[in-house]
């Protein structure tokens, strides 16, 4: 989850709200693509999470990424809570789950250098103390009890909000990761075109990368549990956006659905501040009751859009949000196939037609069926599969269009992992579950290994 935001002045008038948005625009040489993923760190010999504190602790990899790879230090009440480096950060999870947000890169083939850095300094740093990460979309064994809470107040905030709004926030929070890409735009009708592929194809994506078979020691019955997760979280932010899709979408009218969602918080001088459950439009009118008198800052407005969770989100760039984390080829293969998507006008034209003809319906209809049957999922005449080999290829396209941009050549190759499932009908969970029943004789205490970094 987002580190405070750095986005301006007071807010003098509404209309800026929706310039700040449109800031982000930027002429397609500028294009930029940046990658995120979260991972869990665990014990190697308990297979216990690893808590906030201690020698074998999340604060040890934080100290020992500082100190021997030059990551510059972030800091929350004199405690350690995340890393800057060269335009990229390393932030915690709620549940010690440690996430690289990477520098803006031109290529793939930059996003892998930076990817195969981090996963080796964070190997380093972990073998000193008796750690390992693994990357997968939930937590397999571990309980809600079991899971650290990590010393961040927005976190405080947050998880007493969400035992009143769904009943899985929490899980959310403590016990799942993501791996998502963010992308450029460069106009606002870019952006609307971008935004409704996005949100149209993410069941493709959480189909493609699902991950998150087990829960608490055995199947929970979905591929990717992630995602049921987010399906009960907190309707006034999450989701497919089926506003996106009508006439009149803009910048103004996603300003006008994230001032429709509730608050967290406000945060002043290094301190979250509750403001739950309360209006973002109060704010505006200096009529907020966590902060009486006092008017928003463009900071505060951007710190408000990090805690809208749609499938897709919308801030100065573009957020795909919806595939379980996974090893090192699906973390590749996340950003790849969104660039593909969207950063090829004919690409994104063909995935445009697509889906144009969807309703929300069945938007969400796939969206719930990818969760439960990944590729095998079925909604009316529509295969999931069969989307997957046209998304896959369309995406290859895509990226074959961008060969000229590195001395690398062709960043297609990132996509193999996700033809094959495409090919196949076999997603990362499908694997699992196989090994499970199979070689592991339902010892999933072997899965730590076998998805360790």
């Amino acid at each position: 989850m987002s580190i405070p935001q750095l986005g301006g002045g007071p807010i003098e008038q509404v209309s800026q709200l929706a310039e700040y948005m449109a800031e982000g625009e930027k002429p397609k040489a500028d294009w930029r693509i940046g990658t995120e993923h979260e991972k869990f760190g665990y014990c190697t010999d308990s297979l216990n999470p690893l808590p906030y504190d201690g020698p074998r602790s999340i604060r040890a990899m934080l100290e020992g990424l500082r100190d021997r790879f030059g990551w510059a230090p972030v800091l929350e009440q004199d405690k350690i809570i995340g890393l800057t480096q060269n335009g990229a950060n390393v932030s915690l999870e709620p549940g010690g789950q440690l996430e690289l947000s990477g520098a803006p890169m031109e290529t793939l083939h930059q996003v892998r250098a930076e990817l195969d850095q981090h996963l080796l300094e964070v190997a380093a740093v972990a073998e000193g103390i008796g750690a390992g990460f693994v990357g997968l979309g939930a937590a397999p064994i571990w309980t809600h009890e079991q899971m650290p809470m990590m010393p961040k107040g927005r976190y405080r905030l947050m998880t007493d909000y969400m035992s009143k709004v769904g009943t899985l926030g929490t899980q959310m929070m403590y016990r799942t990761c993501t791996v998502q890409v963010n992308l450029d735009f460069a106009s606002e009708a870019d952006m609307v075109q971008k935004l409704r592929v996005s949100l149209a194809l993410q069941p493709v994506a959480t189909a493609l990368f699902a991950n998150s078979p087990f829960l608490e020691g055995k199947p929970n019955g979905f591929k990717s549990w992630r995602s049921r997760i987010w399906r009960d979280l907190d309707a006034a932010r999450t989701g497919l956006l089926p506003f996106a899709f009508e006439d009149g979408m803009g910048y103004q009218r996603y300003v006008d659905y994230v001032l429709d969602v509730p608050m967290y918080f406000v945060y002043r001088d290094g301190k979250y501040i509750d403001a739950l459950g309360q209006s973002f439009r109060d704010f505006l009118n200096g009529k907020l009751p966590a902060l009486p008198g006092e008017v928003p800052t463009l900071s505060d407005w951007a710190d408000h859009m990090t805690t809208v969770f749609p499938e897709a989100r919308v801030k100065k760039f573009l957020e795909m949000r919806g595939a379980d984390a996974g090893d090192r080829a699906h973390l590749m293969a996340l950003p790849a196939l969104w660039t593909g998507l969207l950063y090829d006008q004919s690409a994104l034209d063909a995935a445009w037609d697509l889906v144009k003809g969807w309703d929300a319906e069945t938007r969400e209809a796939l969206r719930v069926a990818a969760s439960k049957q990944a590729l095998q999922a079925e909604v009316g005449d529509l295969r999931m599969i069969d989307l997957a080999r046209e998304v896959v290829e369309i995406a290859r396209g895509g990226l074959v269009a961008r060969a000229g941009l590195s001395p690398e050549g062709d960043e297609s190759a990132y996509l193999e992992v996700l033809a094959e499932s495409a090919a196949t009908g076999w997603v990362p969970a499908d694997v699992l579950l196989e090994r499970y029943h199979g070689e592991w004789d339902g010892d999933l205490t072997r899965i730590y290994s076998a998805m360790c970094y």
